[in-house]
């Protein structure tokens, strides 16, 4: 690695590595759990402010509008001043504005609300992944994949103390306080161990995604996609088809996460071994094979492997697509991290409505196979991606 900051580099001051590597898990652990934690809240925030469904969705897409401008700001900041104090901001505002989703009474004021907790989960959300970065390269081995495997654990804490406080009826209010100092507990215990860098002043604020950063980027949105896919539709492909019943349509989802979680705390003495450009080719077709698996299988037991291998194989996309934009010299790799996250954002929200507008016309089951010609895209690039490291 260069000494020299330039335009998409810059250095990292003493870093304690140790440190760095907790101060990392804690933040992705916070934002996992910050969002888990809102999850169980919803249902009790349409009862309070009596909304329909179609109001209660545009206030959520509140959410999503804040995390997105925050995603592509935070870029900007993280590229002039470090990834540093936007985790502390981020995911302090997260632990300030939980409580503050249960007290709100009107639409227009839950609506500015969403829009501040989506703003520090997106900002949250990029610096973490910039951060990681950062100490991943400190480090000089692969850590991503068990950095992302902490927010997955982060959101089965928040949603099982959230589920469980709820269901004690101790009220909404009361039972996010103790989230909220857990998470500002552990923001205070990853603030000092956090790494400062010194990043260049003279770069832009604003870069517009290009070169191999616009196939990083895509590649994120049709993974994530996928994964948004997955959560809205999956119960009702292996019912509709009479794989299981309805009580039982959330087990597709349940094995889907839990491989996915898996393969990631495997995922970095993984790719030390065979590199990156192998786990993202085998993974993809791990994955594709398991949409065929669960899309052709006569037997329902190995239709319902399809989503463990759909899970295993797309587990460490994501972390090879992070760290491929920390090593690339496109743009600044702040602005790389932003884009890569922002598009995945995108394509979460936007593939349960693609897969629906899909499965309109042509039917569940075809959909879920446009969902695996796109993932093809991902073996199909890996070679191209790794090539510019």
């Amino acid at each position: 690695m260069s000494t020299r900051p330039t335009l998409s580099e810059h250095k990292t001051i003493a870093p304690d590595l140790p440190a760095a590597r907790l101060a990392t898990r804690l933040a992705f652990l916070v934002a996992g759990f910050g969002v888990a934690c809102w999850a169980p809240l919803v249902p009790f925030a349409k009862e309070r402010l009596g909304v329909d469904d179609g109001v209660l969705g545009l206030l959520l897409l509140c959410l999503g509008l804040g995390s997105v401008v925050a995603m592509v700001a935070t870029g900007a900041l993280s590229a002039r001043y470090g990834s540093k104090p936007v985790v502390v901001a981020g995911g302090a505002g997260l632990a300030v504005v939980l409580p503050l989703l249960t007290l709100v009474d009107t639409p227009l004021t839950l609506g500015i609300a969403l829009l501040a907790f989506g703003a520090c989960l997106g900002s949250l959300d990029v610096a973490m992944n910039i951060h990681a970065v950062d100490v991943e390269r400190a480090e000089g081995r692969p850590l991503m994949s068990g950095f992302h495997a902490l927010f997955s654990v982060g959101g089965f804490i928040g949603s099982t103390v959230m589920t469980f406080l709820l269901s004690v009826r101790i009220g909404t209010f009361v039972s996010t306080l103790p989230c909220a100092v857990l998470m500002l507990a552990a923001i205070a215990a990853a603030r000092s161990r956090l790494m400062v860098s010194a990043h260049a002043s003279d770069g832009p604020l604003l870069a517009l995604p290009r070169g191999i950063v616009l196939m990083l980027a895509a590649l994120a949105a049709i993974t994530f996609l996928v994964e948004g896919a997955l959560l809205d539709w999956s119960a009702l492909l292996i019912t509709s088809t009479g794989r299981v019943s309805a009580a039982q349509g959330g087990l597709g989802y349940m094995l889907f996460s839990i491989a996915m979680t898996a393969g990631r705390f495997g995922g970095d003495s993984l790719t030390a071994r065979i590199g990156d450009r192998a786990t993202m080719f085998w993974g993809g077709l791990l994955a594709v094979a398991g949409f065929v698996v669960l899309l052709t299988a006569p037997a329902t037991a190995l239709a319902m492997s399809g989503f463990v291998l759909i899970g295993l194989g797309a587990s460490n996309v994501v972390p090879v697509l992070f760290r491929r934009a920390g090593s690339q010299r496109a743009m600044p790799s702040a602005l790389a991290v932003a884009a890569i996250t922002t598009t995945g954002y995108a394509g979460n929200l936007a593939g349960p409505a693609g897969v629906g507008i899909i499965a309109r016309a042509t039917g569940l089951p075809t959909a879920f196979w446009v969902l695996a010609a796109l993932l093809c895209l991902v073996p199909a690039c890996a070679r191209l991606v790794t090539r510019h490291a």
